[in-house]
């Protein structure tokens, strides 16, 4: 073929008659066939398996929302992304506050990561454990979902960490095995562990009780043996890990701070998929933090729905304590010094963006 003067041609040339010959012709058809392996190749340079911890192990939602994630982009990618769970944050020896810098460090290539591990190097992750700030899950829902929720992900990239999308742990009780908790006073001088986060000593001292701090794996025995008396958790994981045969027989629903979770990835290993494999994984990650957060959720009695997880409470013979909206402002008031103070650690603009969303849908 030729290109008449003054037009352009397939290379962009201008003026000049171009003909392909048909020796050229068959070279040029060479070209597919001959890229195809180098192509093959190139795909071949993904890792044999990518390793996601998380705290844990199923059934719990905050490990299930791991499971389901690395399932999906499994088989979704046909197997060429192959991703394996390490539960139990075993790839970092058990101490799951040291997930995020193993991440960065290319220990760990995926991981569901809670806040709360987080906010020790994450400062604004801090934003969820201000004492009292969210009542309730609409409240959750309209941090996480909005500006907040974005501004927090816009800091984690920062840390060369890509976070695809939230789940959630839950609201976080109090049980504890000496008696029902119903004001400030009736913490006093009590041992209650809490995972990581100076936050959580300020707001247990605060109260006028004796925090200790240690990881899940140390809290099981550290129950049995009286060693503390209480320990703050969602409800889902009371129940899973049977806390009622640990001396737990008094739970305290008060919501005084929710743990979200970030289905993350290192940033190393997200710059080496390409454009329709990092979509397949953020997609997957969204559809498994949904489902997630259903899990989470599911039996707290919500909208008068499904109660099972209360039901189950009482059939083990644990003492539920509801706590009204004025006995909430109690706790709320014994804590506001903490509140106040952590509320300039974590930024007071994301703050204030933080009671703006909540306000919105109160």
């Amino acid at each position: 073929a030729s290109w008449p003067a003054g037009r352009t041609n397939a290379l962009g040339e201008r003026g000049m008659e171009t003909k392909i010959t048909r020796r050229g012709a068959l070279l040029a058809g060479l070209v597919t066939p001959l890229a195809a392996p180098w192509v093959a190749r190139a795909q071949g340079q993904y890792r044999p398996e990518y390793k996601l911890s998380v705290v844990g192990n199923r059934p719990i939602p905050f490990a299930e929302g791991a499971f389901i994630w690395a399932e999906l982009v499994t088989q979704r990618s046909g197997g060429r992304i192959n991703v394996k769970v390490y539960p139990g944050s075993q790839l970092v020896g058990g101490d799951q506050t040291r997930e995020l810098l193993a991440m960065r460090q290319g220990v760990i290539d995926f991981a569901v990561l809670s806040t709360i591990n987080i906010s020790p190097q994450v400062r604004e992750a801090s934003l969820f454990q201000l004492p009292f700030l969210m009542p309730d899950h609409r409240a959750f829902d309209a941090v996480i979902r909005g500006e907040p929720g974005r501004d927090i992900f816009a800091v984690m990239e920062k840390r060369e960490v890509v976070p695809l999308a939230w789940g959630e742990n839950g609201f976080r009780e109090i049980s504890n095995s000496r008696r029902a908790i119903r004001t400030p006073a009736d913490l006093r001088c009590m041992k209650i562990r809490f995972a990581a986060g100076n936050i959580f000593k300020d707001i247990f001292e605060g109260l006028g009780a004796n925090p200790v701090q240690m990881s899940f794996a140390d809290l099981q025995p550290a129950l049995s043996t009286g060693a503390v008396d209480g320990q703050e958790n969602p409800i889902n994981l009371f129940l899973a890990f049977r806390m009622d045969t640990l001396a737990q027989k008094h739970l305290t629903v008060w919501n005084y701070v929710n743990d979200p979770l970030i289905f993350a990835l290192s940033k190393q290993v997200w710059s080496s998929f390409s454009p329709a494999d990092q979509q397949l994984v953020r997609e997957c990650a969204e559809e498994a933090g949904r489902q997630q957060i259903a899990l989470t959720r599911k039996g707290l009695g919500m909208d008068g729905a499904d109660r099972s997880s209360l039901d189950e409470l009482a059939r083990r013979g644990v003492e539920v304590t509801v706590l009204s909206a004025e006995e909430k402002r109690a706790f709320a008031q014994a804590t506001r010094p903490v509140f106040d103070k952590w509320a300039t650690t974590v930024g007071r603009d994301l703050v204030r963006k933080a009671e703006a969303a909540i306000k919105a849908v109160s």
